[in-house]
This record gives C-alpha cells, structure tokens and sequence, in this order.
C-alpha cells in the first residue's frame, strides 16, 4: 500500500493510529475495573453535553448497552481490540454511564455437578 497516509497503516492489522488516538494512549481502564470478556455491561445514563472525554465511540457503546451486552460482543461490533473497549468501558464506568454484572464465580458443588451430569449423559449414550 502506498500514497499519502499509508505509513499509519499495516496491511494486516489495519490502522495503526486509531486504537491509540481512541484510548489517548491508555492500555488500562481509569478505573480498577476488571472487565471479563463475559461481564455484562448496560447503559445506566446518557452523557450531559459536553462531558469531558465522552467521544463518538463512547457513545455508540452505551447506544449498544440500551440492551445489556457482554464486553466481547461490545468489541466484536464495534470492531475494536478487546483492550481498547476496556478502556472505553473504563471511562463510562469512572463518568457513572454504565452498569457493570458479573458472572457469578462457580463454587465446587456446581463444578461436580456439572461433571456428574456429563458423565451421566455419556453412559446413557
């Protein structure tokens, strides 16, 4: 690829730039949130106008999280890395914009039971 620009592109990974202007140069959320690939993420209210580091993308995840959605999904349609929609997910969480459920940690007794009911299914096979 050639022609003005194309030193910020790599064929493979694409835009090189965005995903960093995106985060202001962030790999880490502003809060100490954890956001699992699973952990369910609903839009608890709009930005007032003007809300400082609130950009388009912001807002189209929480547009996205009128309907609650798990962060891999969120990153999946708005074709952003994974660490990228942390750190978004980071600012709307520091401004009160999101409601943040994570999955419930499964206990041992669930885990066996789990596996009881495997093996009970292959033996009937």
């Amino acid at each position: 690829m050639s022609g003005p620009g194309s030193e910020w592109l790599d064929e493979e990974a694409g835009p090189i730039v965005r995903s960093y202007a995106l985060t202001r140069g962030r790999a880490r959320p502003a809060t100490n949130e954890a956001f699992d690939m699973i952990t369910i993420v609903s839009t608890a209210a709009r930005p007032r106008a003007g809300t400082p580091g609130i950009g388009p993308e912001h807002v189209d995840i929480l547009e996205m999280c009128l309907q609650p959605q798990p962060v891999a999904e969120i990153a999946a349609r708005m074709g952003l890395p994974l660490v990228v929609v942390r750190v978004l997910l980071g600012d709307l969480l520091h401004h009160r914009l999101i409601a943040v459920t994570r999955p419930q940690p499964e206990s041992e007794l669930s885990k066996e039971r789990l596996l009881r009911e495997v093996l009970h299914g292959l033996q009937a096979l």
